[in-house]
């Protein structure tokens, strides 16, 4: 399955020039003209990565990531803005948890490595959160086991590095 991106942005030529610059990409690219037509997308599709611009009519770009950290953690996310300013980054860090800080104009090669980027770093989020739940469970199958068999976990190896399991009952 393809990757989905979401560009949003209130001019509709700038999402559809960012639309263009994907054409050649393995992608599946949305394009929303407001936080609030994005939302909707957001709620009726999985989405992989979100690009917003931060200056944006009804709701800003900072504003609009941090709904999407909150309701979509493992989509990554990106603002692509205009009219950078600090305090500006400083809100997409601090309350969007952004992947990237991009400004505009952007070269084709810098947002399609930065998606690409993004991509790969969602995969092995994804990819550690499975490590995770399988060590979890490890664990806990460890734990029972132990309960049911004091002593059977503490494994000893001989000089050869064999496991010797016969006094361990």
């Amino acid at each position: 399955m393809s990757a989905t991106v979401l560009f949003v942005d209130d001019e509709p030529k700038i999402t559809d020039a960012l639309k263009r610059i994907l054409r050649r990409e393995p992608y599946r690219v949305l394009c929303a003209n407001s936080a609030k037509e994005a939302l909707n997308i957001l709620g009726g599709r999985e989405v992989d990565v979100v690009v917003s611009d931060e200056k944006m009519p009804g709701m800003s770009g900072s504003d609009f990531l941090a709904l999407v950290a909150e309701a979509y953690p493992e989509t990554i996310r990106i603002v692509l803005t205009g009219q950078a300013s600090l305090e500006a980054a400083i809100r997409a860090i601090n309350e969007g948890g952004i992947y990237r800080f991009l400004t505009k104009p952007i070269s084709e090669s810098n947002l399609t490595a930065t998606i690409r980027q993004a991509l790969e770093h969602r995969s092995l989020v994804k990819k550690v959160a499975e490590i995770r739940k399988k060590e979890h469970s490890r664990a806990a199958a460890l734990k029972a086991l132990e309960r049911s068999y004091p002593g059977i976990t503490e494994l000893r190896e001989d000089a050869s590095g064999t496991i010797i399991i016969d006094d361990v009952f």
